[in-house]
């Protein structure tokens, strides 16, 4: 893979002229993309959806919208350290430092849309989708047969694997119908870089040692604008170089977030997370970790905040610890980065930038501690039985409406006609446009696939109070 290609600006409309043929936007390519993110109702729609805590009535935990700003932060950040060191030490002739600044404009939009396509409850949302699927499609039918014999394989694990990841593909690319059926119409070198797994749903290798190959990428549906992408950028199946960028980006801000968030909801406490540091540092004597031992520096800031007499010194040292962390954590991420840059751009790196780094055990515990404090805590499991009901009766009522849409040979109810009515009518365009031409089991994928859409784009409030209405609860 060369950068000249990786960083192609290519996008599937061509981009609108002048009449006197001078371009007056004097913005760059990637400059453009991150206008069209923020101005569009799916970012916006990212403030209320679910990080960790849904409908948290809170004004500090982070929201999906706040999180994509903090990958977006982080990831610009590292793409400028690396860029850098790329420069500084000659690791590749061939970039430049207009390469560099591309990057990072880059890297900061795709933060912005990373998790773009996830479903109203955050990843339980997603868990409780994949399951729907997998126990409805083998008993609902469609035309005396059963929609998991209708549909051809790859269609069928498509909705057995959703992903949010591959929602997110789908949804810059098509779903914003308001100029025409290319959604955003987001550079290629950006599409690229969000799509965190590059397989299709029957090549997911769970137990495969390449990180790539871990969860579906791509829908069926999209399979010929991911080749061309693949084929524009030059990456041909592998992962985009600045996709490992964007992931340790995501891991630095989910991982040290939900500490913080555990902390400031009472999951956790400041000796509760200083102890776990500790027997960190005693079971790795031999990694002084460049000098960052993590419960020292916590327990110095809880001393320094006693020092200066603030209210609440444990608090002082959370907070100002999980800051000093993600400075850490970006140095060792630009590390993994740079001492892989020849297999990386080959595509044959298959671990995550944090892999063999000073930075790993501490990314481990911090990842087990929160699933441990607050993932398993009676209070979510709670949260999300809930959830599950919602997204349960919500893909009842609206999988077995667009079952019979569109299909002249199947009569609608009256409450499935309402159901559909309530779709989005862009959503509904994208649909009559790419179903054109197509055979009754693509039409009934498309279908599905239009009713996972707009539950996907629903936002936590909207999912809880139309199951409320629905279900007639006053």
């Amino acid at each position: 893979m060369n950068w000249e290609q990786l960083l192609s600006t290519k996008r599937n409309r061509k981009n609108r002229r002048h009449r006197d043929g001078q371009n007056v936007d004097l913005r760059s390519e990637f400059e453009k993309d991150y206008h069209r993110i923020i101005g569009s109702a799916s970012f916006r729609r990212l403030q209320d959806k679910t990080q960790v805590f849904p409908l948290d009535r809170s004004d500090f935990v982070r929201t999906r919208l706040t999180h994509s700003m903090e990958v977006s932060s982080f990831a610009k950040s590292l793409g400028q350290n690396i860029g850098e060191n790329i420069l500084v030490h000659k690791k590749d002739n061939s970039f430049t430092p207009q390469m560099k600044e591309d990057i990072c404009n880059i890297l900061q939009c795709a933060g912005l849309i990373h998790d773009i396509g996830n479903p109203p409850f955050g990843h339980f949302g997603e868990d409780a989708i994949r399951d729907w699927f997998r126990r409805k499609l083998p008993v609902m039918e469609y035309h005396g047969e059963t929609i998991d014999r209708v549909l051809t394989m790859q269609m069928r694990e498509d909705f057995y694997h959703f992903e949010g990841n591959a929602q997110a593909l789908r949804l810059v690319s098509k779903l914003h119908f308001l100029v025409d059926e290319n959604g955003m119409n987001l550079t290629y070198a950006l599409l690229s870089t969000i799509i965190k797994y590059p397989v299709a749903s029957i090549g997911i290798n769970e137990h495969s040692e390449d990180i790539k190959d871990k969860k579906m990428g791509y829908y069926y549906a999209d399979r010929d604008i991911f080749e061309e992408i693949s084929r524009e950028t030059g990456t041909n199946g592998k992962r985009h170089p600045l996709t490992f960028i964007l992931e340790a980006a995501d891991d630095i801000a989910y991982k040290t977030a939900d500490i913080e968030d555990a902390y400031v909801k009472g999951f956790l406490s400041y000796h509760k997370l200083l102890d776990e540091l500790t027997r960190l540092e005693e079971a790795h004597p031999d990694k002084d970790m460049e000098g960052f031992y993590p419960a020292r520096r916590l327990q110095d800031l809880f001393l320094s905040g006693k020092e200066k007499q603030v209210e609440e010194p444990e608090e002082y040292a959370v907070k100002n610890w999980i800051v000093r962390v993600q400075g850490f954590l970006i140095g060792c991420a630009t590390h993994g980065f740079t001492e892989n840059y020849p297999s990386i751009m080959e595509g044959s790196y298959g671990k995550d930038l944090f892999y063999g780094t000073s930075a790993e055990p501490l990314m481990d515990l911090l990842g087990n501690l929160a699933f441990r404090e607050v993932f398993t805590s009676d209070a979510i499991y709670r949260m999300e039985v809930a959830e599950g009901a919602m997204i349960d009766f919500l893909m009842d009522m609206f999988m077995n409406a667009v079952v019979k849409y569109d299909d002249e040979s199947l009569e609608m109810d009256s409450v499935s006609e309402r159901m559909v009515s309530f779709i989005s009518s862009n959503y509904k365009r994208a649909y009559h446009y790419h179903a054109r031409g197509r055979s009754k089991a693509e039409r009934l994928y498309l279908r599905l696939l239009l009713a996972t859409d707009y539950i996907c784009g629903m936002t936590d409030s909207y999912a809880k109070r139309l199951y409320q209405e629905l279900k007639a609860i006053l």
